[in-house]
């Protein structure tokens, strides 16, 4: 193997944690595989690896080395992406992690047409809400709702959504409806959290000109939206969303909105993806595509 199908193996035996996996997706035998790594260490006159029966784990060395294989790697690849013809027929796999509600309402129902566009694409999605390491887990991009915190990816704003405080009409009928945002802190809410954290998100609203957060105190917490609507629904309590959540609801009056006077702060949401993925072709595409989509199912 040359250098660089060995920096490309050591980044996927990192990256997958096993030698027979990496060298399973690389096409070669594993033993070429072990052969490899064991000859790159002793030119650098360091260990990269610690193998156990279970699993493969980068030394201290190998993280450092790992991360400049990914620059290389990705800035090679952004190179010949840039100036290969065309760059309007992009290929390969790419990664790529959605918020559950954004996969299933707005992306996937009109993921033929990316395809239809970009054949040689082959996507492989993973869903939720959970934070993910773009870096460890081998992610291209996610799309996130709420205010990016961390400031080494990139973000590219998709869209702000306006959103509602609603809840069924059993429960109004059994708490009553507030008629200023201060009386939330008498009703039930169901509460929601990002996994991994146990706080809750507070209800938001602008009242005088500023923004206020109020407490959102109940019996029940989740952690999905869908499930966090579905509580809703069975007069759980108050929940804010945004509004194209649960359009549908208001509509035909499974919901019914509160506070209507007082409006919620838009929430953000964004693509974001590591900087050194900002030239590969298929992330550009991918983030384009987005881009004109969001547009287009939110207007405003």
């Amino acid at each position: 193997m040359d250098r660089l199908d060995t920096l490309r193996l050591f980044t996927r035996i990192v990256e997958r944690g096993s030698f027979s996996q990496a060298a399973a997706e690389l096409g070669i035998p594993r033993a070429t595989a072990t052969h490899a790594i064991k000859a790159l260490e002793q030119r650098l006159g360091a260990r990269l690896l610690e193998r156990t029966t279970r699993q493969v784990r980068p030394t201290l060395d190998g993280r450092a080395f790992h991360e400049r294989c990914q620059r290389i790697l990705a800035d090679l690849e952004g190179a010949e992406g840039a100036l290969s013809m065309p760059s309007a027929d992009p290929h390969g796999t790419l990664r790529v992690d959605l918020q559950g509600s954004h996969a299933s309402l707005v992306i996937l129902p009109r993921i033929a047409e990316f395809h239809r566009r970009y054949p040689r694409i082959a996507l492989r999605i993973s869903s939720g809400d959970r934070l993910v390491d773009l870096l460890g887990e081998d992610i291209d991009c996610v799309v996130r709702a709420g205010q990016p915190r961390d400031s080494s990816l990139v973000a590219r704003r998709l869209a702000a959504l306006p959103e509602v405080i609603c809840a069924s009409p059993d429960y109004l009928e059994r708490a009553g409806s507030p008629r200023h945002p201060d009386e939330l802190l008498k009703h039930q809410a169901v509460g929601f959290f990002a996994t991994g954290s146990d706080n809750r998100y507070p209800f938001t609203l602008e009242v005088d000109g500023t923004v206020r957060e109020y407490p959102a105190a109940g019996w029940i917490t989740v952690s999905d939206a869908a499930h966090y609507s579905l509580c809703a629904l069975q007069g759980c309590g108050l929940i804010q969303v945004p509004r194209y959540h649960v359009e549908d609801y208001l509509r035909d009056g499974r919901l019914r909105q509160v506070l209507g006077d007082w409006p919620c702060p838009a929430l953000p949401v964004s693509v974001l993806y590591p900087y050194h993925r900002q030239l590969s072709p298929r992330v550009k595409v991918f983030v384009e595509w987005l881009v004109a989509l969001y547009a287009e199912r939110f207007p405003d």
